[in-house]
């Protein structure tokens, strides 16, 4: 690689993120933003309004996304507090090697295959697009390679690639979402919205627990990012100022376009308005803020999994997220759709292993954080608990099940151990 890509490309991987490097709060508050600003959290939105009343669906989506923002800004500050991203942070309480081998593995696996699942999903929409609204036929193949390059080529460039990103997709999917909610009560009045009662009933834990899982995922690995943070204070503005308003903002979009107009996915909804340009950019920058997260962490996970040099973190990302990509392109990611599911239900026990650790046991100082040799297959055995609780157990908040029985088994074994 060239001395002029090496300063574009982002060269830290594994290591401390130097002071002079740290970014501003709004920063990593719209990488955060552009996550929540997707399809997934519309649908939500629509799921919730189907067994909820609005304002119960609007209470349940909140504090759904408060519990895993609590959680976030734990495993955020300990990674602005050390500089490192979530898989090195994980070295304290796993071990380094059962951080690469164990944690790596699922979040590598998790992050990219998601990713390449996301890639054929905007492909397979653009191309239906392109064909209904301008009659050009595009194979859902070359639609998803293509995007799913494109986003990959974001991940690859780094943080700062996502920044400025989001520093233009952020305000025109805000406007193009506004527009799509107006757009709806325009055609299809508001009659609907002053006399609904839900066709379904659902429980507020339950619509609690929705949400929670929605961005479960998002919260463990929020150390990725929040490691560009200055301080503490900061990943607290950036995580609360990221995650809750926009995804409130969603859930209200999702809910409304579901009981106006039928359907939650704002591009479907502008493209019936009349409007395909305005569903294409919506469908296209809202796949493409929350995907190259998914890219992103994940080639830090496989950076740390094969125990690479920094420098070679935009080499894996590459190589991985072109894998998922192809393994999208011929279908084979769909046959895998419910292993992800189950391999993302094991992620949040990780959390709470790690936040045990750091914040319990070494009382948050960042001057007693050590990278432990080897396996700690106590931090092992916990998580695996944690993981069967949480996938398997449907009473409560899965995910925060998982994490508190993980951190619990921890805390007993650390005391046992002594």
């Amino acid at each position: 690689m060239s001395e002029a890509n090496q300063k574009v490309v982002e060269q830290y991987a594994l290591n401390e993120i130097p002071q002079s490097e740290r970014q501003s709060w709004g920063s990593i508050a719209l990488i955060w933003i552009g996550s929540m600003i997707c399809v997934p959290s519309l649908m939500i939105g629509g799921l919730l309004v189907s067994g909820l009343t609005v304002t119960n669906a609007l209470i349940a989506g909140v504090i759904g996304y408060l519990i895993v923002v609590i959680y976030m800004c734990f495993q955020g500050m300990q990674a602005s507090d050390t500089g490192l991203p979530t898989v090195s942070a994980a070295a304290q309480s796993f071990g380094k090697k059962g951080s690469r081998i164990v944690i790596s593995l699922i979040l590598g696996i998790a992050c990219l295959g998601w990713f390449g699942f996301q890639a054929n999903v905007c492909g397979s929409a653009f191309s239906g697009i392109m064909a209904s609204a301008f009659n050009l036929n595009i194979p859902i193949p070359v639609s998803s390679f293509m995007w799913g390059i494109i986003m990959l080529i974001t991940a690859i460039y780094g943080f700062n690639a996502l920044k400025y990103l989001n520093y233009i997709a952020v305000p025109s999917l805000i406007l193009v979402s506004i527009y799509g909610v107006f757009a709806s009560f325009s055609k299809f009045g508001t009659e609907i919205l002053m006399n609904y009662t839900p066709p379904q009933s659902m429980s507020m834990l339950s619509g609690i627990a929705m949400t929670v899982g929605s961005f479960a995922l998002g919260g463990v690995i929020a150390g990725d990012y929040s490691r560009y943070a200055k301080n503490r204070k900061d990943v607290v503005k950036s995580s609360v100022f990221g995650v809750i308003p926009a995804g409130f903002a969603m859930i209200t979009m999702g809910g409304i376009m579901s009981l106006v107009s039928g359907t939650y996915d704002i591009s479907i909804v502008l493209t019936d308005l009349g409007v395909p340009a305005f569903g294409l950019i919506a469908l296209i920058l809202a796949t493409w803020t929350t995907n190259t997260i998914n890219a992103y962490s994940g080639g830090l996970a496989i950076t740390n999994l094969f125990n690479l040099d920094d420098s070679k973190r935009s080499i894996a990302t590459a190589v991985a997220g072109i894998a998922g990509t192809l393994l999208a392109v011929f279908g084979i990611i769909n046959y895998f759709v419910g292993f992800l599911s189950l391999l993302t239900s094991a992620v949040p026990p990780v959390a709470g292993i790690m936040i045990a650790e750091y914040w319990i046991v070494n009382k948050g100082e960042a001057s007693t954080f050590t990278a432990k040799k080897g396996i700690d297959y106590a931090a092992v055995a916990a998580w695996l608990i944690g993981s069967l609780v949480a996938i398997y157990f449907k009473w409560g908040i899965q995910p925060v099940n998982g994490i508190v029985v993980s951190m619990v088994i921890y805390l007993i074994s650390k005391k046992i151990s002594k």
